[in-house]
């Protein structure tokens, strides 16, 4: 089995849409590892602050199928493949890790830049997997999240239920 982490966000009815996700995602995955959930400011565009967090999952499933399983949950909720990059939405599911799988070709990076780009995606993932090696660097999780700029995207810890 391959462990796999998710990043989820949302910056409209964003509790609402978080819960829809993980609820999907529960069940096609069963278990769950959710790491608590951070507000931050939209990045890239002028919108409402976004709420994130992190799944941890096992599964056999390839990383295309668990694109195929975001790109289902995504239509779900009414997200076309079409959403530009930077813009408000309703729920953002991204692949950021696949065990130690590195790939990068049109429509798969692993692992997802972000992972070291942005601290809400850091932040969560540092929580749930603070000694997984990140493939690439090969500094732990909570090494990078250690290192981190935090000034660059501030977070603020909010109270939601899952």
């Amino acid at each position: 089995m391959a462990k796999v982490y998710l990043g989820l966000g949302s910056n409209i009815n964003s509790e609402n849409h978080l819960r829809l996700g993980v609820r999907e995602l529960r069940l096609q995955y069963g278990v769950l590892e959710l790491s608590r959930v951070y507000r931050n400011a939209a990045v890239g565009f002028e919108g409402a602050d976004f709420l994130n967090m992190v799944v941890g999952l096992e599964t056999d499933d390839s990383p295309g199928q668990i694109q195929d399983e975001i790109a289902a949950i995504h239509r779900l909720i009414g997200r076309g493949p079409t959403t530009p990059k930077y813009s408000s939405r309703a729920l953002d599911i991204d692949l950021l890790l696949y065990d130690d799988l590195i790939c990068d070709e049109p429509g798969l990076q692993l692992p997802r830049r972000d992972v070291l780009d942005y601290s809400f995606v850091l932040r969560p993932l540092a929580e749930l997997a603070p000694g997984f090696l990140h493939p690439v660097t090969g500094k732990s999780i909570a090494a990078q999240w250690a290192e981190y700029d935090k000034d660059t995207h501030p977070l603020t810890l909010e109270d939601v239920i899952l």
